[in-house]
């Protein structure tokens, strides 16, 4: 278990610095009105942005290694916490200042992280019906056209809407992962979650690119850490059997609820893009 945990904290620092890049790459981009989903081929013309799929790319593999054997409560968790590895990168390579408070919420993401390692028990990919799998597929497809409609509202609720709905679609993505039962290349053309994971992940990179570009980076990336580790952890335990190890109720609680918290309070560093 314990390379499962390497695995999601690989993952971690690979998203942290894939935001940076992506945000980066997003603001030097033209910007359509509404959603415009041609942004992603824009963006792929960006060299930071393009190395910044790669490591998201990176990141997922680990993280679909991790989600093998790791409750989703701990994945997700661990995954939202990138925030601190980019606080943390920003403040040295950027130069970007870390206030008391934000140093005081990178140690309680990592107090958080301890507690989640420690709490968690062994998973194996989920048994789920047939119509579970599609659900998750047609869930997908309803959350895309919410997001298009979102890029019609105004100010910080575009930002919320689009953050939620950017991540629902990483929470699709873990959730698929998890309920993948065979990585084998006919058994995985054959299952809905596949295309849901795939749907997913453009889901999120469209709409949280385009939360990025305009709208404010805090309420974004508030709305996105909220979202893919509330929905997915309550889904991994009620319908996909999660569970910690014996008597560690507790502390996973306390774990995940500290990890969460940390990572909020460092949502500035959503886009670390200096200013001056």
């Amino acid at each position: 278990m314990i390379w499962s945990l390497l695995g999601a904290l690989a993952a971690s620092v690979c998203f942290g610095v894939a935001t940076v890049l992506q945000a980066i790459a997003a603001r030097n981009t033209h910007a359509g009105q509404g959603v415009d989903p041609r942004l992603l081929i824009r963006l792929a013309g960006q060299l930071p942005y393009v190395i910044g799929v790669l490591l998201d790319l990176v990141g997922f593999v680990a993280e679909l290694a991790a989600l093998r054997s790791l409750p989703l409560f701990v994945v997700q968790a661990v995954i939202a916490a990138n925030l601190a590895v980019t606080a943390v990168v920003a403040s040295q390579v950027m130069k970007l200042r870390l206030t008391g408070r934000e140093w005081t919420a990178v140690v309680v993401v990592c107090v958080g992280l301890a507690l989640l390692g420690l709490s968690a028990g062994h998973e194996r990919a989920a048994h789920v019906s047939t119509g579970l799998r599609w659900a998750l597929l047609g869930g997908v497809i309803v959350l895309f056209a919410v997001g298009m409609a979102a890029g019609r509202l105004e100010g910080k609720a575009r930002s919320a809407v689009l953050g939620l709905v950017a991540g629902l679609g990483f929470g699709a993505v873990a959730v698929s992962a998890r309920a993948l039962t065979s990585l084998s290349p006919l058994d995985l053309l054959r299952d809905p979650t596949t295309y849901a994971m795939g749907l997913g992940g453009v889901t999120a990179m469209l709409f949280y690119a385009t939360a990025l570009q305009r709208g404010s980076v805090t309420t974004t990336t508030a709305a996105v850490v909220v979202a893919e580790t509330l929905v997915p952890a309550a889904i991994g335990i009620w319908l996909l059997g999660d569970q910690t190890r014996h008597g560690y109720v507790p502390v996973a609680l306390a774990g995940f609820v500290l990890a969460v918290v940390g990572t909020l309070a460092l949502a500035r560093f959503g886009e670390p893009v200096p200013t001056g």
